[in-house]
């Protein structure tokens, strides 16, 4: 994917006293680990790590044979980190009194099953296949849950918004009303100066699987961000560019919707970012039209070429062109075999985003260019009308008030997870 920014990261140490030009005495790398460890009692074993590994594997539609040896070592470093950061969440969660019983576990299961498709027994199977565990999931989904009822009731609790700062941003958005601004998703992956260039390459086959779309960008956000938004996903909600950090907000301003970039170089370590929409704060946003639309769409035998296909597609072009306004659809499809679908309540932003802009700069009566595949024919889309959307109302007070403590609730938990590792006892075995 295009890069946003520089890709050199900036080394920052902060109050560290560390000579320019250093020289290292001895081979050890402290990033090197075996994958075993004890944290503070608690045992984890490289089969716990293997097990994590085929668990992504499995939601990855991929297998361990399939990753290459140089990236599996470096992945394996990464599970370890994740394990750790899983078993201090835990271990705070109980000293909070918090467990996740076994019937949470199982609906949790269950659910995850029929997401893959799959009944109990068919999960664990597959699991198995993959080699992992039904036990390397239920570790995964009892971190997840304790650290988010943890937060709730250890967290939650000491984050206070006032009104008069709800009122203050309030009158900062009328005044701001037109300024753009981005949903987003994160995931942010720390490094330092000994393994900046090892997490700078795991970010970018990060960034390789993202765009294959075997899993959504929550996925990887929710198993590799190293933020405390990884809970959510990496979701940042809608921010401006002025709340961002500099290389961060100079990438959103030039994203598309639905694109990805990075790795992005940011103080600690390397973010890459997911642009899941954009608008204009308090103005009419064009996306919001609600669309009646005709789709064509002619199938192409088994076994079509892709020559043959482009061929068929130029032919349906050609066609299309014959089609004066949407009174003309149902006659025009007859004389090349074409289906027709009618649907009056998709919304542009509903569309996939290389569709968008083609619809917005379509006239009614007129029709968008073929697209589809070999392998599922070839369609289009007339435009019957289009009713604009209304200009756009600013966020409630009570929308701003959740959002701020959203915010400073992960600041705390980060923070939180950050001197959990710093007082952790953990042996490497």
């Amino acid at each position: 994917m295009a890069q946003s920014v520089p890709e050199a990261p900036q080394s920052t140490t902060g109050n560290l006293d560390i000579p320019a030009n250093l020289q290292i005495f001895g081979k050890l790398d402290p990033n090197v680990r075996k994958p075993t460890a004890i944290v503070n009692d608690t045992v984890i074993t490289g089969t716990d790590v293997d097990q994590r590994i085929g668990l992504l594997a499995l939601a990855n539609k991929t297998t361990l044979a399939q990753i290459p040896p140089d990236q599996l070592n470096a992945l394996k470093l990464q599970v370890l980190r994740q394990l750790i950061d899983e078993t201090l969440e835990i271990q705070e969660a109980k000293t909070a009194e918090i467990t996740i019983t076994a019937n949470e576990m199982n609906q949790s299961i269950a659910g995850i099953a029929q997401r893959f498709g799959y009944s109990r027994d068919q999960l664990r199977t597959e699991l198995r296949k993959a080699g992992s565990s039904e036990a390397s999931l239920r570790r995964q989904i009892e971190a997840e849950l304790a650290w988010q009822r943890y937060l709730r009731k250890r967290i939650e609790p000491l984050v206070n918004v006032g009104d008069e700062e709800v009122k203050g941003i309030l009158s900062r958005l009328e005044q701001a009303k037109g300024t753009q601004e981005f949903n987003l998703r994160e995931i942010y992956l720390a490094a330092n100066d000994a393994d900046q260039q090892q997490v700078f390459a795991k970010a970018r086959e990060m960034i390789a699987e993202i765009q294959k779309g075997q899993q959504p960008f929550e996925y990887f956000a929710r198993n590799f961000s190293e933020a405390s938004t990884r809970a959510v996903g990496g979701d940042l909600g809608w921010v401006r560019a002025s709340t961002l950090p500099g290389p961060l907000a100079e990438a959103a301003q030039q994203m598309q919707t639905g694109q990805v970039v990075g790795p992005i170089a940011t103080p600690g370590g390397f973010s890459i970012l997911y642009l899941v929409d954009k608008r204009q704060l308090g103005a009419a946003d064009p996306r919001d039209a609600k669309l009646s639309l005709k789709q064509l769409t002619v199938r192409f035998p088994a076994g079509t070429t892709e020559p043959q296909a482009q061929g068929r597609a130029a032919e349906f072009a050609k066609t299309l062109r014959t089609i004066q306004g949407c009174g003309t659809v149902e006659k025009v499809a007859k004389t090349i075999g074409a289906e027709v679908v009618d649907n009056d309540t998709v919304r542009v932003r509903d569309l996939p985003p290389q569709l968008q802009d083609i619809i917005l700069k379509l006239q009614v009566g007129q029709a968008t260019p073929p697209f589809g595949s070999p392998q599922e024919g070839v369609r289009a889309l007339v435009l019957c009308g289009r009713d604009d959307p209304k200009a756009g109302d600013l966020p409630r007070a009570d929308q701003i008030q959740g959002q701020l403590e959203q915010q400073r609730v992960n600041l705390r938990a980060q923070s939180k997870l950050r001197d959990l590792r710093r007082d952790a006892v953990i042996e490497y075995r």
